[in-house]
């Protein structure tokens, strides 16, 4: 009998997704904007090198004009021979794009704020203003052969009317792409489709969504953005990124991938290894109930879930670990039960009663409820004070 590794409930074939899905990565920049997280450039060459392997279509190495050292690392990843396109981002400055043009990279990230918010507290700048930036920005981009893509700061609280202004005049100056940021998270799925579908209306060049999860909503507003016409996708591995982070990796391609049906060529194996990797650099703990790569994420103790993924590990996991590059923890505590019991016994050949095993179940429930996670030396200790010092095998602990 086959069984659905996912709900066939969920309505993903009624979605309609755009035929090419670029994700582009911001790790290296957005991701690096995390306060406290700071990546050396070998660092960075080093994380550039693992997204391109698995396939990430474009990476944003970073934000040239910060400072020589950033610009130096951003051009060193230039410098890589990647498949990825290399991405940096820009302020509508004349000096940035010539810091982004030294860096070698294949298109700069245009951003500029929209919002009323933005303009009058940040920018001190008008309306006009700031679309004539914005348009002298992309010429100035390509006059000095760059491709250029323009964003709206604050997207999601700015009046649709004049980011349809700023996109329209620099889809003319010769924009690239066209960005869509949901810059404090502050948007859900319906407002992300609004303004998505209004875009697409109005601008035939592709657009991105840059999209922030303050509200836990980065996965959910990624999918609006894409059924409603959006092409490309900003991440960020295991989501890091300023505040609440934003759009996690391996969160939306496993999404697309299950649930979508659509394989957007990431080697998903190499995901929990990415994710070790980048967090390991960042110095901060990756979190072990993170999906799909958390320490947690194919990990079982219930007495319940534990027998029944013996016998069939689909019961409690709709994807392979190894699928993710992940593998599967059977884990000893107060809630396990006599099946983990009986199959770590078997697997060394030590034999018990099921009175003996009863005996173990019952002292492993009561160190977990004094501390939690039993140890797999604690374990054989137990084993070793319930059963007899004779019993067979048992000095393989």
């Amino acid at each position: 009998m086959k069984f659905a590794a996912v709900s066939p409930y969920n309505a993903s074939s009624k979605v309609t997704l755009p035929e090419k899905i670029v994700v582009y990565d911001s790790t290296l920049r957005d991701g690096e904007q995390m306060p406290g997280v700071h990546f050396t450039p070998e660092q960075k060459m080093q994380i550039a090198r693992k997204l391109d392997e698995i396939g990430v279509h474009q990476i944003e190495a970073g934000f040239p004009a910060v400072s020589d050292t950033e610009k130096q690392a951003v051009k060193s990843i230039s410098g890589l021979g990647l498949e990825a396109e290399i991405l940096c981002l820009a302020r509508t400055l004349n000096a940035d794009i010539d810091a982004a043009v030294d860096a070698d990279v294949d298109m700069v990230l245009l951003f500029v704020a929209s919002s009323e918010l933005h303009l009058r507290y940040k920018l001190k700048m008008t309306k006009e203003e700031v679309l004539s930036r914005a348009v002298s920005s992309v010429e100035y981009a390509r006059a000095h052969g760059l491709k250029a893509s323009i964003s709206t700061e604050d997207s999601t609280r700015s009046d649709i009317d004049y980011m349809l202004e700023i996109y329209t005049a620099c889809e003319k100056a010769g924009a690239a792409r066209i960005g869509i940021t949901d810059t404090i998270g502050c948007a859900g799925p319906d407002a992300i489709d609004l303004i998505v579908r209004r875009v697409r209306q109005s601008t035939k060049a592709p657009i991105s969504v840059h999209l922030h999860n303050d509200f836990g909503l980065g996965i959910a507003n990624s999918l609006s953005a894409l059924s409603a016409g959006a092409e490309a996708i900003a991440t960020t591995v295991g989501g890091i990124g300023e505040r609440a982070g934003n759009v996690p990796l391996e969160q939306l391609v496993m999404a697309l991938k299950h649930l979508h049906k659509r394989d957007i060529g990431i080697k998903t194996e190499g995901l929990t290894e990415l994710a070790k990797l980048v967090f390991g650099s960042a110095k901060i703990p990756l979190p072990a109930n993170q999906p799909w790569v958390g320490p947690n994420a194919f990990s079982h103790e219930s007495g319940i879930h534990v027998a029944a993924v013996l016998n069939c590990p689909m019961t409690y996991e709709c994807v392979d670990p190894e699928e993710v590059g992940n593998r599967r923890r059977l884990v000893l505590g107060k809630h396990s039960g006599t099946a983990i019991v009986r199959s770590r016994l078997d697997e060394r050949g030590v034999k018990a009663s099921q009175e003996q095993i009863c005996d173990i179940v019952r002292a492993i429930k009561r160190a977990g409820e004094e501390h939690g996670r039993v140890s797999d030396k604690e374990f054989w200790q137990i084993v070793g004070q319930v059963l007899p010092k004779d019993s067979p095998n048992l000095d393989c602990r």
